[in-house]
């Protein structure tokens, strides 16, 4: 606090009446000694002897309010650099002063409520980042873990802390399926554990800056329960499929069966034939269900060979009709080409099946610089926003009769070989289907 009585008036003010005074002085100390001497230079002489003194004491007594003042704004900076928002300043005075302390102690208190709310932020996103079940864990240049959360601590250190710790060193001593996913690079899966009590975790690593330095965040994330629960899903509606399709074949059998020992009975021997027919038809469409579920889940690796689009292409006209303008067929395939004829069968056939005129049902070959790309088209209904989320999972089928394997096989076959299925409605009416594999 600074306390001076001059600092009740404005510093203009305060300076005038100084300057007012000794002018009024010098003035009168001049006619004074003008009676006594002739000489006017002895006169300035003497009246600057006597005055400059006191003007010296009263600018300097002016000014030790300001000085303080002063001295004590460059400490509260000094401290506000270094974090300390703790106190501020007084000034009793109204003039231009007064306004200058009380913007600093505004800016005081709005560093202070800045830094109580970081404070609370910084409390915040520690306890969600140490409470969080994903396992995090900074790294820096030198490779020395620089922040590690509980889950890290528990599943690379035995519970205890991991910070100053060479990443290395840790890996070292973890479970060898973790050692071998970061030995893979990039993001992954991994399991840890037997079969009776195993966990499946998500590895994934970033790089960024921070200061000025490559560091990288690796969180590793248990998805045990998660898959469990999609897996748990998955079967029942892998049962309900399978129970829909062997209620819908063996109940007319069994029912035909016993109007045949019916026939038999009765001695109508003509009848027999059609009844005997309908029980083979059921019989193969259930045998032809089971055989395709049994190839989704037995899908091989790609045994990839080299061969000719052209080759390729007639030999999968002679197996399902659609249109073909020729370009791209004299280049040269690196796929497993007993997968992608059945994965193109299949959506030749769905082409067919969508309502589409046969002759629109085409296949378009195209080169990219490092890929083909085969699209389907039609021009039937198409599939709304529901159906064209949905088309590509197992078991997912809008027809009465459908098993819905046919999009998720030829997924299935496109991911193996490294590439993708996408799905678009076309402009016009019709569905698109591109299959992009790479060389």
């Amino acid at each position: 606090m600074i306390r001076h009585w001059r600092s009740r008036l404005p510093l203009s003010l305060q300076f005038g009446a100084i300057a007012l005074l000794y002018v009024a002085a010098a003035a009168a100390l001049a006619a004074l000694l003008s009676k006594w001497m002739g000489e006017p230079w002895l006169v300035v002489l003497i009246t600057a002897a006597v005055l400059a003194p006191l003007l010296v004491y009263h600018v300097q007594r002016a000014f030790a309010p300001m000085n303080s003042l002063f001295r004590a704004l460059a400490g509260s900076v000094a401290s506000y650099r270094d974090g300390d928002y703790s106190f501020g300043l007084s000034w009793q005075g109204r003039d231009e002063l007064a306004e200058l302390v009380a913007s600093h102690n505004r800016l005081g208190e709005a560093l202070r409520e800045q830094r109580l709310a970081l404070v609370q932020r910084e409390l915040l996103l520690e306890t969600m980042v140490q409470n969080t079940p994903v396992a995090m864990v900074l790294i820096d240049p030198g490779r020395h873990v620089v922040h590690a959360n509980l889950a890290a601590r528990k599943l690379l250190g035995e519970g205890r802390r991991l910070e100053g710790h060479t990443f290395e060193d840790l890996l070292a001593g973890a479970h060898d399926a973790v050692r071998e996913a970061f030995q893979r690079g990039g993001d992954g899966m991994f399991t840890v554990g037997d079969e009776d009590e195993e966990d499946i975790y998500h590895l994934s690593r970033r790089q960024f800056r921070l200061n000025g330095r490559h560091h990288e965040l690796v969180l590793l994330r248990v998805l045990t329960a998660e898959l469990r629960r999609q897996e748990v899903q998955t079967w029942k509606k892998v049962i309900r499929v399978i129970s829909h399709e062997l209620n819908n074949s063996l109940a007319p059998i069994a029912s035909l069966a016993h109007s045949g020992s019916e026939l038999l009975r009765r001695g109508q021997y003509d009848k027999l034939p059609t009844a005997l027919a309908t029980i083979e038809d059921r019989a193969r469409h259930l045998e032809g269900f089971i055989r395709d579920y049994a190839r989704f889940a037995k899908l091989p690796a790609p045994r990839r060979t080299p061969i000719e689009w052209s080759r390729f292409v007639a030999q999968l006209r002679t197996q399902v009709e659609f249109t073909f303008d020729g370009k791209g067929s004299d280049g040269i395939a690196r796929v497993d080409v007993a997968q992608l004829e059945q994965s193109l069968i299949n959506l030749l056939k769905n082409a067919h099946e969508s309502g589409s005129p046969p002759h629109e049902v085409a296949l378009v070959l195209r080169r990219t610089p490092d890929a083909w790309r085969i699209d389907v088209l039609d021009r039937g209904t198409g599939m709304n926003e529901a159906v064209l989320a949905n088309a590509l999972l197992p078991f997912y089928s809008t027809k009465r009769n459908g098993t819905g394997l046919g999009l998720a096989l030829a997924r299935e076959i496109a991911e193996a070989h490294g590439g993708r299925i996408a799905l678009l409605n076309r402009d016009g009416g019709g569905l698109c289907v591109t299959l992009v594999l790479p060389d």
